[in-house]
């Protein structure tokens, strides 16, 4: 399972304050038993939020535990989140967060339903991730790695580019 977890300040201002905070808190989900990799990613697409953090999971009971729960969320910068960007949602549809390399970049496209047969037939590469829990502000999301150059990425405004901002670090098995 796949947990994303998009976010953007009010603030910017305090963004460097924020970065490093982040890879911390990166640093310590990754210690989460059930989080099997952690990896963070910024984009500029406009409309998008603009900080992502992207996690495998092994299942909906990772949010549950007693651990998670004491290192879980914003801390100290929660009052400094824009309401607008803030989104977590758990997704079905790729056992585990794809890894992207510098170099590289995820495309995430959100979709108003879920697609009937295999969205991931239209493109090489394509993923279709079902929405199945925490704030389900999207039913399907789909996502993508590419090379970072400009043939490589659309020119779609619903299509968010995602560069990494933090190697991916492995997680903690159950």
């Amino acid at each position: 399972m796949i947990f994303m977890s998009q976010s953007g300040l009010v603030d910017p201002s305090r963004q460097a304050e924020w970065d490093a905070w982040y890879l911390e808190h990166l640093a310590i989900m990754a210690t989460v038993p059930g989080v099997l990799s952690a990896q963070r990613f910024a984009t500029t697409s406009a409309g998008h939020p603009p900080s992502l953090g992207l996690y495998t999971v092994t299942s909906p009971d990772v949010f549950n535990g007693a651990y998670y729960q004491s290192v879980r969320g914003m801390g100290s910068w929660l009052p400094l989140i824009a309401r607008e960007h803030y989104r977590r949602n758990l997704f079905e549809g790729l056992a585990c967060a794809p890894e992207v390399e510098a170099g590289q970049v995820l495309l995430l496209e959100d979709l108003k339903a879920v697609p009937a047969g295999d969205a991931s037939a239209s493109s090489p590469g394509v993923h279709c991730l079902r929405s199945v829990g925490l704030d389900r502000s999207t039913p399907c999301r789909l996502v993508q790695v590419v090379p970072d150059a400009p043939a490589s990425l659309p020119h779609r405004p619903e299509v968010a580019v995602y560069r990494p901002v933090s190697a991916r670090l492995a997680g903690k098995p159950a």
